[in-house]
C-alpha cells in the first residue's frame, strides 16, 4: 500500500512527542508498505532529511516552516474566526508541493498528522483518485485549550493567557468537528480523547491508537542512582509543561526538600520559556535547555515527575520514563489515557502535599530502594506489553481499506 504522511515537522530525530509518534508510525508501517513523507522543516532542523528517514521512506521532502509572529496571531484572532492552529502552517510552497505530488503519484492513504495540517485537506480531497484520509488528532485540541483556560483563570497574572485559550477553545470546537467529519477515519490517542471528540460529533467512528515507544531504544539503566534527583522532560515553551514545572518548583519542591534537603530538580527540554527564568537562581533547580539525548537524564532520575495540570492526549514522556524502569509520580491528568493503577505502575497525586509525600516516600533510602525497583520493573513490563510500536502499528493497518 502507498501511504503519504503529512507532518508539522520532520519526525527524525524524534526529540518531542509529535515527532516520536510520527516516527514510530512511519518506521513501523514502512516495514510492510511504501511510505512517503512531506513535512515542514522547523528552525534548527537539518536541511537534508536524516538518513533514517531516507532509508525508511520511498520519498521525503521538507518545506521551511512559515514564520508567524505574535502580532500575526493577534491580528488573525481579531480579524478571522479561524483557530490559531488552522493558520499556524499556512504555506503556498507546501500547498504547491502537495498538489504536485498528488498529481504525479496516486496514494492509497494520506495521514494528516495533527490539526495544523488540516487546511491541506482541500488539496487531498481534490486528488483523483481520492485517497483514504486518516486524521490523527494527536491531542483533542479543544479540550486542551479548555483545560488551559480554566487552569489559567485561577491566577490573575495568567488571565491574558486564559482569555486567549477561551477564544481558541470556542473556535476549535467548531473547527475540530469539521475536520473529523471530513476524514475517512479519525485516530485518538486515548479513550478520554475519543470520548471528547464524540461529544463534538455524535456517532463519530474514532479508533484509539495510543502513543507508543520503541522499547529496544528505551531500556532500563544498568544501575540505580543514589542521588535524590527528580527529573522532568519536555519541550519547555509548551504551556502545559511550563505550568507543570512552575507548580512543582514553587509548591512541591520546597516540601520535598524540607524532608530530603539534598533533593534537586532537573528540567530537561529545549527552548525554556521566559516564565521559567525566575528558577535559574535556585540552586536546587537545573534547566538544561536542549540536549542531544534525554535518556541519560531519565536514567539519572531517582524519581521521574509528571506534575501536569493542563493539557490532553497522553504523554510520551511517561512511556519513556516507565520503559527505562524509573519510578514515576504523576498527577492524574498527567497519567490520563493510560490504564494505570495508583501504587502499581506509578504513584498518583494531585495536591502539593500529596505529590511531595509520594516523592519523599520514594526517596527515603535505603529502605525504599526495593520499592523504587519494583515500581520500575512493573512499569517496564506494562509498556512492553501495551505500548511498543510492534503492538500498536498493526492497529493502524487494520483501519486501512482492504481493496
Amino acid at each position: 500500500m502507498k501511504i503519504l504522511f503529512l507532518t508539522p515537522q520532520a519526525p527524525y530525530p524524534p526529540h518531542k512527542g509529535t515527532a516520536l509518534r510520527n516516527w514510530g508510525l512511519i518506521a513501523g508501517l514502512a516495514l510492510r508498505h511504501q511510505v512517503s513523507l512531506l513535512s515542514f522543516q522547523t528552525s534548527g532542523q537539518e536541511l537534508q532529511p536524516a538518513p533514517p528517514l531516507i532509508a525508511a521512506c520511498a520519498r521525503v521532502e521538507t518545506v521551511p516552516q512559515p514564520a508567524r509572529t505574535l502580532r500575526d496571531r493577534l491580528r488573525d484572532m481579531l480579524t478571522t474566526r479561524q483557530p490559531d492552529m488552522a493558520l499556524r502552517l499556512a504555506s503556498k510552497q507546501y500547498s504547491q508541493r502537495l498538489a504536485d505530488w498528488l498529481v504525479r503519484e496516486p496514494f492509497d492513504v494520506v495521514h494528516v498528522e495533527g490539526i495544523e495540517l488540516a487546511p491541506y485537506l482541500n488539496i487531498v480531497e481534490a486528488a483523483r483518485p481520492r485517497p483514504f484520509v486518516v486524521f490523527d488528532d494527536h491531542n483533542c485540541e479543544y479540550l486542551l485549550q479548555q483545560r488551559t483556560c480554566l487552569t489559567d483563570l485561577r491566577a490573575p497574572t495568567r488571565w491574558f493567557g486564559a482569555a486567549y485559550s477561551f477564544v481558541q477553545w470556542r473556535r476549535l470546537r467548531r473547527y475540530e468537528a469539521q475536520v473529523c467529519r471530513r476524514a475517512d477515519r479519525v485516530l485518538a490517542v486515548s479513550a478520554a480523547d475519543a470520548a471528547a471528540l464524540r461529544k463534538l460529533v455524535p456517532g463519530l467512528d474514532v479508533t484509539i491508537v495510543p502513543n507508543g515507544i520503541d522499547t529496544q531504544t528505551y531500556t532500563p539503566a544498568p544501575s540505580y542512582p543514589h542521588a535524590p534527583t527528580l527529573v522532568f522532560t519536555g519541550t519547555m515553551d509548551f504551556r502545559p509543561n511550563v505550568d507543570a514545572v512552575l507548580w512543582f518548583a514553587r509548591k512541591v519542591l520546597p516540601r520535598v526538600r524540607a524532608e530530603v534537603p539534598e533533593a534537586r530538580f532537573v528540567v530537561v527540554g529545549q527552548r525554556p520559556h521566559r516564565r521559567l527564568d525566575g528558577l535559574r537562581g535556585d540552586p536546587a533547580v537545573t534547566l538544561t535547555g536542549w540536549v542531544e539525548d534525554v535518556r541519560p537524564y531519565i536514567a539519572g532520575a531517582a524519581v521521574y515527575v509528571a506534575p501536569l495540570r493542563m493539557g490532553g492526549g497522553t504523554r510520551l514522556k511517561l512511556l519513556e520514563a516507565m520503559a527505562m524502569g524509573r519510578p514515576v509520580v504523576a498527577t492524574r491528568l498527567g497519567a490520563e489515557g493510560y490504564p494505570v493503577t495508583d501504587g502499581r505502575e506509578l504513584l498518583l497525586a494531585d495536591t502539593p502535599a500529596d505529590f511531595a509525600a509520594a516523592v519523599v516516600a520514594l526517596l527515603r533510602a535505603p529502605e525504599q530502594e526495593g520499592r523504587r525497583a519494583e515500581l520500575g520493573q512493573i512499569a517496564r513490563s506494562f509498556v512492553e506489553q501495551r505500548y511498543d510500536w510492534r503492538v500498536i502499528v498493526p492497529r493502524v493497518e487494520a483501519i486501512y481499506p482492504s481493496d
